[in-house]
C-alpha cells in the first residue's frame, strides 16, 4: 500500500490521506501476537523452584484462543461494513499533519484490507475505515444536488423591482422544476428560496399582465380610429354633395 507524498517548499507534506492511513496503523494495539509473547516470556523467565502449573497455562491458552477469535470476527465484521460502501458516496473526516480538520467527500472506488484494517479508496487515496464519518443515500444526494441546482438558479435571478419579461422563461422553469420535486426534495430547500420564488412567480404574472393590456389597447385603438375615417369618408362629401346635387336640380 502506497501513499504518495506532497512536496511544498522543499518540505513533505503529509495528506489528510497519509495521516488516516497512519493513525490507523497507530491503533493496533494489543493484538493476538502481543498476547502469544507475553505467553512466551512468562514461561521464559518463570521462577524454576515455583513454575507455573499446567492449569494455569491451559487457562491463559484458552484466553489466547479467546481472543484470537474474537479479533478475527471483528476484522470480518469490519472488512464486510467497509467493502457495503463500495460505490456508494461516503464523507472522510481526518486531520492532517498540523493538526486541522480535513473533511473528504468522494465515491468509495475499492476497498484494501492489510494488517486487519480495512481502507477505503477515493479519487485514488486510501483512507481508513474508521475514519469514514457518515455514508451518503442516493436519493439524499440527488436531493442535495437538485436543491443546489435550484439555489443557484434563483440567485441568478434579477431582482424583484428589475425583473422583465425576458426573466419568463427562467421564472417559469424554477418553478416546474420545483413543482416537480418530491416532498422529500423539496424538504432541502430553505423556506426563505420558496418564498422567494412565489413572489417572483406572482410578480411575473403582474408584468405578462401588463404586457398583454398594452398590447390589446394598441389594437383597439387603430381598429376605432379606422372606423372614425371610415364614417367620416362616408358622411362628408358623397352625402353632402348629393344634397347639393338636389338642390341644383330643384
Amino acid at each position: 500500500m502506497a501513499v504518495s507524498a506532497v512536496v511544498k517548499d522543499g518540505q513533505l507534506v503529509e495528506s489528510a490521506s497519509e495521516n488516516s492511513v497512519k493513525k490507523s496503523a497507530a491503533k493496533n494495539g494489543m493484538d493476538k501476537d502481543a498476547f502469544l509473547q507475553l505467553l512466551v516470556a512468562q514461561m521464559k523467565y518463570q521462577d524454576p523452584l515455583e513454575p507455573t502449573s499446567n492449569t494455569e497455562y491451559i487457562s491463559q491458552y484458552a484466553t489466547f484462543s479467546q481472543v484470537e477469535q474474537m479479533q478475527n470476527m471483528a476484522a470480518t465484521m469490519e472488512l464486510s461494513r467497509a467493502s457495503a460502501m463500495v460505490g456508494k458516496m461516503v464523507e472522510v473526516q481526518t486531520k492532517d499533519k498540523n493538526g486541522d480538520a480535513a473533511v473528504i467527500q468522494g465515491v468509495v472506488e475499492y476497498v484494501t484490507y492489510e494488517n486487519n484494517k480495512a481502507f477505503v479508496s477515493i479519487d485514488g487515496n486510501l483512507y481508513s475505515a474508521d475514519d469514514v464519518h457518515a455514508v451518503i443515500d442516493d436519493a439524499y444526494q440527488v436531493a442535495f444536488e437538485l436543491a443546489s441546482a435550484f439555489i443557484k438558479a434563483m440567485d441568478k435571478l434579477p431582482s424583484l423591482g428589475e425583473l422583465s419579461i425576458k426573466d419568463k422563461e427562467a421564472v417559469d422553469a424554477l418553478q416546474e422544476g420545483f413543482n416537480k420535486m418530491s416532498a422529500y426534495q423539496q424538504g432541502f430547500i430553505s423556506d426563505e428560496y420558496i418564498k422567494k420564488l412565489q413572489k417572483y412567480v406572482e410578480r411575473m404574472a403582474e408584468i405578462v399582465k401588463v404586457e398583454g393590456e398594452g398590447n390589446g389597447e394598441g389594437e383597439d385603438g387603430d381598429k376605432t380610429e379606422g372606423g372614425d375615417k371610415t364614417e367620416g369618408t362616408e358622411g362628408d362629401n358623397k352625402t353632402e354633395g348629393s344634397e347639393g346635387g338636389d338642390a341644383g336640380g330643384e
